[in-house]
């Protein structure tokens, strides 16, 4: 369907709400991006997915996160690169969340009440032993375990019994009765790597020692003292071979996910369209919205209807019947009476079911599966292309005339006004005669009494009033 007509109906308005009730980035891309289908049997198959996902949700919520993008920790895996701590996380992640959803499908459920979803849950990898590997090894984005390996372990050990050492010696030196006069503050701190203690400038010299760094204000040095120095390098060669073995940890790690790239991959997806489904089920839910039945007679039914960007405690609900005994409608009445968001309502109503969301009706309404739906509708003067109001909207119908088929819906708002009276209606009153004979189902709105005279005379054309 043509995206400048869709806009006119404020579709993409839906979709950016319904990409709200989303948690993860690729299902908000896929909202953003949802278009309306012309096809009756994908339809039918879109609105069936938002049903078995309204009714899972109905019994008990999935539980999804978020998580980032995975296409540069797949580019690094298929390069036999290493990932960092923080992507083997979202790695892990996505095995979890799977692992989730499909115990929260596959418990305690009939699982052939929901084929559709159950192609989808299906689908779903899952590995139990990377999650507890990773798990073991990983307490954070920024920090692996202890337990990760045997020898981290042991130099870890190693290096808490040393610093305990230097602390020790630190302490002591710094309040012992020789040298607890030149310290600026009782503390232990660090430099360049190294534990230091603060010192007074002018007692530098007072301190056998490695000066490491000076305060902004140059009235304290950081020395290391000699006392400590043997002790400090060996703690040094201890965060070296620690540095060696998380690289060794982190590339084991990395090569549990080397052999299941495809899968991850296929998850992140899955997930994320799970997402977009459930969202679809939770803003049908939210705006008491129903199942649309899809009828194969080129009809449109709805029963009070509400246009979906109106509050419900504002909207006014509409009656809707085209196709059955006429194929178009013409609504009359003064301005600021709801005749535009009447139009806005059918054609955006349409737009939603085709795109498989449930649509704010009551039960019983029904539409039809329109190859193209038109909408001429507002004032587009362009000053741009130097075409009046009446010039653009006669641009607008010619292309619609020129593109429209005998399964198109058409809406037309205002047909004929812009220019003189007794012309604007006669031009309108061609214009809907050939939709009608182009076998189009047709919606305008007019003040124009000749075209209300007209709809009351002629076969296939009814009169509508909007309800004030």
């Amino acid at each position: 369907m043509n995206l400048k007509y869709i806009e006119k109906l404020e579709y993409q308005t839906v979709l950016e709400i319904l990409s709200k009730f989303c948690i993860t980035d690729f299902g908000k891309s896929l909202c953003t991006n949802l278009k309306p289908s012309s096809n009756k049997f994908e339809v039918a198959n879109l609105l069936n997915e938002t049903l078995e996902a309204t009714s899972l949700i109905l019994d008990d919520k999935p539980y999804i996160s978020n998580i980032p993008n995975i296409d540069y920790s797949l580019k690094v895996l298929n390069s036999n690169g290493t990932l960092s701590i923080s992507s083997i996380l979202e790695l892990t992640q996505i095995l979890k969340n799977s692992t989730l959803l499909k115990d929260y499908f596959y418990t305690n459920r009939e699982i052939e009440n929901f084929p559709i979803m159950d192609s989808y849950f299906s689908k779903l990898y899952t590995n139990a032993s990377i999650i507890k590997t990773v798990e073991n090894s990983v307490i954070d984005e920024n920090t692996l375990s202890d337990s990760a390996s045997s020898k981290l372990s042991s130099i870890r050990k190693e290096q808490r019994k040393l610093e305990e050492n230097i602390k020790e010696k630190l302490n002591h030196f710094i309040h012992s009765p020789t040298y607890s006069k030149y310290v600026q503050e009782n503390v232990i701190t660090n430099r360049n790597n190294r534990y230091v203690i603060p010192i007074k400038d002018e007692y530098r010299g007072m301190v056998k020692g490695f000066i490491h760094d000076i305060s902004a204000s140059g009235s304290t040095v950081f020395i290391e003292p000699m006392t400590v120095f043997e002790l400090n390098n060996e703690l040094h060669i201890l965060q070296s071979e620690e540095a060696i073995e998380i690289e060794k940890i982190l590339v084991h790690l990395s090569s549990l996910f080397v052999p299941y790239t495809q899968e991850l991959e296929e998850d992140y997806k899955l997930i994320g369209t799970l997402d977009f489904i459930f969202a679809k089920a939770m803003y049908g839910i939210s705006s008491d919205a129903i199942l649309p039945h899809i009828n194969d007679k080129k009809e449109i039914n709805l029963i009070s209807a509400r246009h979906p960007l109106i509050a419900k405690e504002k909207v006014v609900p509409i009656d809707i019947e085209l196709g059955k005994n006429f194929s178009s409608l013409l609504i009359t009445g003064p301005n600021t009476g709801g005749k535009t968001v009447t139009l806005k309502t059918v054609g955006l109503l349409c737009l939603m079911a085709c795109s498989g969301l449930f649509i704010p009706a009551k039960e019983g309404s029904s539409i039809y599966v329109f190859d193209k739906i038109f909408a001429d509708i507002g004032d587009e003067q362009s000053i741009v292309e130097s075409l009046s109001t009446f010039s653009s909207h006669m641009s607008n119908i010619i292309e619609i005339l020129n593109n429209s088929t005998c399964e198109s819906l058409v809406l037309l708002d205002e047909l004929g006004s812009g220019t003189d009276p007794v012309e604007g209606s006669s031009l309108a009153i061609s214009i809907l005669e050939t939709f009608y004979k182009n076998g189009c189902l047709t919606i305008s709105t007019s003040h124009y009494p000749e075209l209300k005279n007209y709809a009351l005379v002629t076969d296939g054309f009814e009169n509508a009033s909007q309800r004030i």
